[in-house]
Order: C-alpha cells, then structure tokens, then sequence
C-alpha cells in the first residue's frame, strides 16, 4: 500500500478498503464467539440468563465507553498503530475465554474483546473515509460489511468447530487475530504516510447551514434510532439460539445455523444500505430500514421453523441496511469530526445493545424467551421520528 500524490478524495483507494473491511471480518469473528459460546458456557458453569446478559454487557458497554474518547482523541492526533494494538487487546480476550476456569475470567475476557473494539472502530472507519474517495456510504458500507460476515461466521465456526471440539478450541482462532495485526500495522504505514502528507493542509469538508440546536437534536434521533435497531439485533444475536431451541426443540448446531442465517442476512443489509444511500441518500435508507422492518418483527414470534427463518433473513436485510447510513448522516451533520462520530455511533451500538441485553436476561427470566421477542417486535415504531432530521437539501445547504 503506497501513498501518491492523489488526494483521498479524489479516487477510491480499494487495497486499503478491502484490508480494512477484512480485519474487521477478523475482530467481529473473535466478537460473535462469545454469543457463539453461550450455550456452551451456560451448561458448562450453570449460567442463568442474567449473567449471560451480563457477560454481554461487558464486552459492550466496555467497548461503547471508550469508542468516543478514542474518537475525540483520535480526531486531535490520529494514532496508526493503534489499529493493530486493537486487535492484541481482541487476541487477549480470545485467549481468555478459551482459558478461563472462572465466571470472573470470562467477563474479563470478554471486557478485553470490548477495548480492542473500541481502539480498533474508530480510525478505523476514519481510514475507510480518508480511502472512499468521495463514495462515503459505499466505503462504510464496504468497511461493515467485513464485520457483519464476521459476526455470522462466529456462530458457524463455532457449530462447527468448538461445539465438537469444546471450549479450548477457541483459543484456535488466535491465529486470526494475529494476521489481522499484521493487516493492520500495514494499513497503519499507509494511513500514517497519508496522514504527513496532509499535514498543515487539511482541505475542510463542506458545511451546512443548520443551527447547533439542529444538530444536537439530529444526533439524539439518530441515538434513538440507533438503539431500536440494535437492541432488537442484541435480543436475536444474545437470545435467538435459546428461541429456536425452545419454540422448536432444535440441537445447538442447528440452531447456530439458523441465526448464521440472520447475521449473513445483516451482512448483505449493510452493503445494500451504503451503496443505495449513496444513490438516493441516507435518509432514505433510514427511513426504509428502520420503520419498513416493523411488519416482518411483528410475524416472527408466531410463526413456524421454516418461515422464521425466512423472516430473520429478510429482517435481517433491511434492519441492518441503516447503520452506514446513520453513521455517513451523522459525519454530514458533524464535519471534521469523523473518529467522535465513528466512536459515538458504533460506542451507542455497542453499549445499547449491551444494556438490552442484560435487560432481556432478566425479562428472559421472568416472562420467557417468547415473550421477550413478542415486546422486541415493537422497538421498530421508534423509526417514526426520522420525520424529524433535517432533509437532504437543508443538509447540503
């Protein structure tokens, strides 16, 4: 990876959009591991809901902590090399999972999982912008789309591999984590060299005419929305395994496949959201993601196998399509400041969907599996206050 004389934005800059898009397919396998383990650690140290919940909690809320302090760091003085100590902190948490003989070992790891995320998203979705060359939704797409078929890998490698093998099977997959810091200390020469040569002559983004009043209140809508979607994404990824295996009596391998099946499905969500934003604009994927999901969440708890199954694909599609295009909305609202935007939109990810599923662990437990995917159904209304951000042609004035 070299440096020319062509500005970012001028041309896309594919190898490093690729690289970057890789290694994050590399820390959300390491990532969907641990939702991957569940069934396993809960017959293994005979875990109820709730600390499962909690173990999620961990690794999220740890990771949404410390994403926007990365990013306002990051944003003053940007930290190449950060990217692969990123992943040293993800291949530490690994190693301790496989490892742990104690509960507290597991929600250690599992906080070290959450630090390399919060190291590693921030400059990273910064390089995946610095190399768009203008194509923003297309590159955060390209740039999430690594992770969401890293997510849905977890549980498949995991059916695969750990359920026969067991837990210290994991530890197998620290060879991933150590070629992604080789990946990644080369994009962190690529974006270091990038980085001098810009030096003292930043071209400034364009600016809108909106009001900060305007601005904060966008950024809490998109907060908002940003929760609906990933609690209802934390309830499937933490509880959906125990759904299946309680609504239709399937074994664990199977019901891995199944919701394989719906973060695949998100995967491909992310790529169509990015690249139809960018031809008609993010609003317009907001408002088609978040709102247009609800009919499909409301069947699926009272559905059979097969249709739900198909019905997590399809919600699987259309919910995931609206986070490159919060986050490409949110850099429009908040210019220059594309490491806070990055640490506090995928830091919200992280800590919602953390909150969520603590908080479903104990609905989980005192109402049931059932009953919690009836409530999750209804987060989707919350899509109705897109109506209030600000337009595409007040965006761009």
């Amino acid at each position: 990876m070299s440096v020319s004389a062509t500005t970012p934005a001028e041309r896309t800059t594919w190898a490093v959009l690729v690289a970057i898009s890789l290694c994050h397919m590399i820390n959300d396998i390491m990532q969907s591991l641990l939702a991957a383990l569940y069934p396993l650690l809960q017959l293994e140290f005979d875990l109820s809901f709730w600390q499962i919940g909690l173990m999620t909690f961990a690794f999220q809320v740890t990771a949404a902590l410390l994403q926007p302090l990365v990013g306002l760091v990051t944003d003053k003085r940007p930290l190449p090399q950060s990217l692969p100590i990123g992943m040293g902190s993800t291949l530490g948490g690994l190693v301790l999972l496989a490892m742990a003989p104690t509960y507290g070992g597991l929600l250690a790891g599992a906080m070290l999982i959450g630090i390399g995320s919060a190291v590693f998203h921030p400059e990273a979705s910064r390089v995946a912008r610095l190399a768009s060359g203008g194509k923003f939704g297309t590159a955060q797409s390209l740039f999430q789309v690594g992770g969401n078929f890293g997510s849905a890998l977890g549980p498949l490698l995991a059916a695969f591999i750990v359920v026969p093998m067991g837990r210290p099977s994991v530890a197998v997959f620290a060879v991933l984590a150590m070629v992604g810091m080789v990946i990644l200390n080369r994009v962190g020469v690529w974006y270091g060299a990038l980085a001098r040569a810009q030096a003292g002559g930043a071209r400034l983004e364009p600016r809108h005419g909106l009001s900060r009043r305007h601005v904060t209140w966008a950024i809490v809508v998109l907060a908002v929305l940003t929760f609906s979607k990933n609690a209802y994404a934390a309830g499937m990824t933490s509880y959906y395994t125990f759904f299946l295996i309680e609504r239709f009596d399937l074994g664990i391998e199977a019901a891995q496949q199944m919701l394989f099946l719906f973060l695949a499905a998100t995967a491909a969500g992310v790529m169509l959201g990015g690249l139809i934003g960018d031809r008609f604009g993010p609003l317009v994927v907001i408002w088609g993601s978040i709102l247009g999901v609800l009919p499909f969440t409301l069947m699926l708890p009272y559905v059979g196998l097969v249709a739900t199954g198909v019905l997590s694909v399809v919600i699987g599609v259309i919910i995931a399509s609206a986070f490159p295009a919060i986050v490409v909305y949110a850099q429009a609202l908040l210019p220059g400041r594309v490491g806070l935007v990055a640490g506090i939109f995928f830091g919200l990810a992280f800590g919602m969907a953390g909150i969520a599923a603590a908080v479903l662990g104990v609905l989980a437990d005192a109402r049931g599996i059932e009953w919690v995917f009836q409530a999750c159904a209804f987060l989707p209304v919350l899509g109705l206050l897109t109506i209030f951000l600000p337009g595409r042609r007040r965006l761009a004035s």
